[in-house]
């Protein structure tokens, strides 16, 4: 069992997260890390398979093997889409009958950097390399004497153009160190737009998106946008992709209740729902680290402005998930009840809760939706005239206060939810009030981000976050603890401390975020090393 449980922790934790980053970024070493990943996969599924045919059957019914199997068939068909572009690449290329050299078969045929030869990008969209923040023009600060005004001030005025360092910038004496190349030898600039939110004759009057109301372009970087049905395939990859980790946390989790016997007969549902919910708030803590981090910058997410162009909010996400969790938990709070059986006080508490998540995130992918926010602008507008519309600062951020709100809310409520003995009581409160510090140092970001909207492409990395981040994924883990056979067991063994509970929550959540640390950070690092450097000139 030992030897099952590290290779896979090897496999899915280790090898799987830097496999991502090498794809991402058409690294020589991708396919040597997908064999490595594999070969692990094939050592733990050896020793799971020597440990169940040694031991007795403790656990009937067992569902655990079988949905490894089926994680381990979604990452096969993930690699797949691999195989069968560089398939066609090499097919294309004996058809073609070019002269062949060992370094250019390498890169153009390998790793597909070169689509002359892979005819599928156009179609599937799978391949492409995502930008990073150092890939964009070297940047400027504001000097001092621009920005001697008060904040209040200046934020209530039309925002100034960014400049960026030209090729030609007379001031610097030394030629810029990617004037040679021929992909970034154009000068950018930051430019607001000054179009009202109507005006049909802007330059950008015809084209709006119903995701995000960034008005923010970077006119000589961005490339036209790829076709609807192209995006879609780059967002299901790679979404499917980086699920694969999550999954991986809840097949450990499934091992951890089937190794201990847990959740059986009558616990099944209640340890379900703390297993499940628990874990989304623990995978999204750690989502919004990597944000805090820089991940996710090329969208926007990183509490900065996209360098690529409009892209589905952070906040629009949160949104869905949240509507997707309330319209689901509604109906399943039930789940083994007999017809006609009447509603407890328990079930009316977590369908409440329920219809809460449900319809506080339809409104928040309505505000975060920009059709909608020009339709609740239509009454202002008509007053004075659409010449006369213009945009304010804080239009280029997103600050959609709900999901806060229904964490916040659900911590609050949990934090009094009635329970048989005193320490489970006190373990709810515990992960309740985590989860409302996480809603309160969110609307303190919104806060500050409000006073001094984004004008950067960097990850801006709010303070505020990273500790919000951390009671998210803390509060989501004392949720797991708070289990009712976890609690009783403890309570049975003497082990009913909430220090104890607390401090082992907290070093996991440390250890995990370190884990998220080092990911983030390799991706940087090889992100560095395979693009020019572009360091921003110091004030």
């Amino acid at each position: 069992m030992a030897l099952h449980v590290i290779f896979m922790t090897l496999a899915f934790f280790v090898a799987l997260p830097v496999g991502i980053a090498m794809r991402a970024l058409k690294h020589s070493w991708h396919g040597l890390v997908v064999v490595a990943f594999y070969s692990l996969c094939a050592l733990g599924c050896a020793s799971g398979t020597l440990y169940t045919k040694l031991t007795p059957d403790m656990y009937e019914g067992s569902n655990h093997a079988s949905h490894g199997y089926l994680v381990l068939i979604l990452s096969l068909c993930l690699s797949a889409v691999d195989i069968t572009r560089f398939l066609v690449r090499l097919y294309v290329f004996i058809k073609s009958r070019s002269r062949f050299a060992l370094k250019p078969f390498w890169q153009n045929i390998v790793l597909g950097r070169n689509e002359v030869y892979d005819v599928t990008a156009k179609y599937t969209g799978l391949d492409a390399e995502e930008p990073s923040e150092f890939d964009v023009a070297e940047m400027k600060p504001l000097r001092l004497a621009e920005t001697r005004e008060p904040l209040h001030v200046r934020r209530n005025q039309p925002i100034a153009t960014i400049q960026t360092q030209d090729l030609d910038d007379a001031e610097d004496g030394e030629t810029a160190p990617w004037v040679n190349n021929s992909q970034s030898s154009r000068a950018i600039h930051y430019t607001q737009s000054e179009r009202t939110v109507f005006e049909a004759n802007s330059p950008q009057g015809s084209r709006h998106s119903d995701e995000t109301l960034h008005d923010f372009k970077l006119p000589g970087l961005i490339e036209p946008q790829a076709p609807l049905i192209i995006r879609i395939c780059q967002g299901a990859f790679a979404t499917l992709e980086r699920a694969l980790v999550f999954a991986a946390f809840g097949m450990t989790l499934s091992g951890i209740v089937v190794y201990t016997g847990g959740c059986r007969e009558s616990y099944v549902n209640g340890c379900l729902a703390h297993l499940i919910k628990g874990g989304i708030f623990w995978c999204y803590g750690l989502v919004t680290f990597a944000r805090y981090l820089g991940s996710f910058s090329e969208l926007g997410w990183a509490w900065n402005v996209s360098p690529t162009g409009e892209h589905v909010t952070a906040e629009f996400v949160e949104s869905l998930v949240i509507f997707l969790y309330g319209i689901t938990n509604t109906w399943m709070e039930r789940f083994g009840v007999h017809s006609g059986d009447p509603y407890t006080t328990k079930q009316v508490q977590h369908i409440s809760i329920a219809v809460m998540f449900w319809f506080a995130g339809l409104i928040g992918m309505g505000i975060e939706s920009k059709r909608v926010r020009r339709w609740l602008a239509a009454s202002a507008v008509a007053a004075v005239g659409s010449a006369e519309a213009s945009e304010p600062p804080s239009y280029r951020g997103s600050f959609n206060p709900f999901p806060a709100l229904v964490i916040g809310v659900t911590g609050a409520a949990m934090s009094a939810h009635a329970q048989t003995y005193l320490f489970q009581v006190q373990i709810h409160e515990l992960w309740g009030r985590l989860l409302l510090g996480f809603s309160v140092l969110r609307c303190f970001t919104y806060f500050f981000v409000w006073l001094g909207p984004p004008r950067s492409i960097l990850p801006s990395r709010p303070p505020t976050e990273a500790l919000a981040s951390f009671f998210l994924a803390c509060g989501g883990l004392v949720f797991i603890f708070s289990t009712e056979e976890v609690t009783i067991a403890a309570m049975r063994k003497g082990r009913d401390d909430m220090m104890m509970f607390l401090n082992v929550a907290v070093a996991i959540t440390c250890f995990a975020f370190c884990w998220t640390f080092c990911i983030v950070a390799m991706k940087g690092w090889l992100k560095s090393r395979s693009s020019p450097r572009y360091p921003l000139s110091a004030p």
